[in-house]
């Protein structure tokens, strides 16, 4: 099996575990931290985020109520994000 097949188990079976990230990942949230980033590192911080961090977009069922709520809080922070990057502010200014 394969060393990414393995840690995408450990997700599955694990909601607390560590979200997987590349050095571009780590290089990407610092530079945001710092107020440095490029476009393109802002681009993939948020992206971290929302799918790796947060799991905003898997199915978040697992065996026990405790890892099935965890996952569910996790996937929660991510669909606030999601909503506050699609909510149309131009229409709330117009009040």
């Amino acid at each position: 099996m394969s060393e990414s097949r393995k840690r995408q188990l450990t997700r599955a079976q694990a909601p607390h575990a560590p979200a997987e990230w590349e050095v571009a990942d780590a290089s990407a949230m610092q530079a945001l931290e710092r107020g440095v980033a490029e476009p393109d590192q802002q681009k993939r911080a948020l992206d971290w985020i929302i799918r790796m961090a947060a799991g905003t977009y898997e199915f978040q069922f697992y065996p026990s109520d405790r890892e099935t709520a965890f996952g569910l809080g996790r996937a929660f922070v991510g669909q606030q994000i999601v909503k506050l990057l699609r909510v149309n502010t131009a229409s709330m200014r117009r009040v």
